[in-house]
């Protein structure tokens, strides 16, 4: 019997490396074809409108955030703006219509990007936190590389799929625990989250996944794309290794229903946790309200983080479900 090959990525064995798979140290396996069949005709999925309009107007953003400013407007679901220290970073962008390999069929968005494209600022960096398709989006970076040029950081075997599709692209692939550096004083490492890897049913778990720490002189910022619970163990570790926060972009949505999400996709109850245990001073919540790839409603996830909030005595201020186009001033002072 031949062994499967990784079409994606070669290297050696680690502890989150068998030769072929991506792994979660002492975590979990996603779920099997079974269970995904068992979830898609189970019935419980709330409806959501065709189309929403965001309460805030789309965003014209700086050319550049310097001193001790730090923004984040978010674009929609994980494509967050964030600028800091003259540098502008985007995450996991997405401005097509869909988060699908295909264009007709597919979750489809309901809200308009909160930035349009063309009124973006000069990108320097794309952070993309792993392959799913509302994550990484081909279309999407191929215009950003045409028009930006940016420098893409993304978790090992990732890269070869860019590359594959924007073969002169300036990328950086990166295992958890390595670090590049920018300029003089500012840091990007990558560290683990737990969750999985697929862009078909015959590649899961050949890329890896992963969140980001930023370190600038205006503070660290913590950006996870999308993570299961997973007991706190990356939280703790990363304050451990990082903290304290000046910001953590946590996803809160995507969460339903729990037997088949909760190792992958934390609710907000949990993100909150995640909130302290990560010593941060405050959150963007963000990975819901744009496509609907779960159970929940629509509005559930934001329902859900005020009541996490109150019962985890965490003031809202600290905690704020970005909408498209809303922008995030982050204090300097700690709550």
């Amino acid at each position: 019997m031949s062994q499967t090959r990784n079409p994606y990525y070669t290297g050696p064995v680690s502890d989150h490396f068998d030769g072929t798979y991506f792994f979660n140290p002492d975590g979990e396996a996603p779920l099997g074809f079974r269970e995904l069949m068992r979830w898609q005709f189970g019935g419980g999925r709330a409806a959501w409108p065709k189309t929403i309009r965001s309460p805030f107007p789309p965003a014209k953003p700086d050319d550049r955030i310097d001193g001790n400013g730090l923004r984040v407007t978010m674009v929609g679901h994980a494509t967050l703006l964030i600028q800091v220290a003259g540098l502008n970073i985007l995450t996991d962008p997405v401005w097509s219509p869909r988060t699908s390999p295909f264009s007709l069929v597919g979750p489809k968005r309901v809200v308009a990007p909160g930035i349009a494209f063309n009124d973006l600022p000069p990108i320097d960096i794309v952070v993309v936190t792993h392959n799913h398709y509302d994550h990484l989006d081909l279309t999407t970076l191929r215009r950003l590389h045409e028009e930006h040029g940016p420098h893409i950081i993304t978790p090992l075997g990732n890269d070869t799929i860019i590359h594959r599709a924007l073969p002169d692209a300036k990328i950086s692939d990166m295992d958890w625990g390595e670090q590049i550096s920018f300029w003089d004083d500012i840091t990007i490492d990558c560290e683990p989250c737990h969750h999985w890897s697929a862009r078909t049913s015959r590649d899961r778990r050949m890329a890896l996944w992963a969140a980001f720490v930023i370190s600038t002189p205006a503070g660290k910022i913590y950006h996870i794309g999308d993570t299961g619970f997973h007991d706190g163990i990356n939280y703790r570790a990363a304050a451990e290794k990082h903290g304290p926060f000046r910001l953590a972009n946590l996803p809160i949505g995507a969460y339903e229903p729990r037997w088949f999400m909760k190792a992958q996709h934390q609710n907000p109850q949990e993100a909150v946790e995640g909130l302290q245990l990560c010593n941060a001073a405050y959150a963007a919540g963000h990975h819901f309200g744009t496509v609907q790839l779960t159970n929940e409603g629509i509005e559930a996830p934001v329902q859900a983080l005020e009541v996490a909030l109150k019962d985890q005595g965490v003031t809202p201020e600290r905690f704020r479900p970005l909408r498209a186009g809303e922008v995030f001033d982050v204090p300097e002072e700690t709550p």
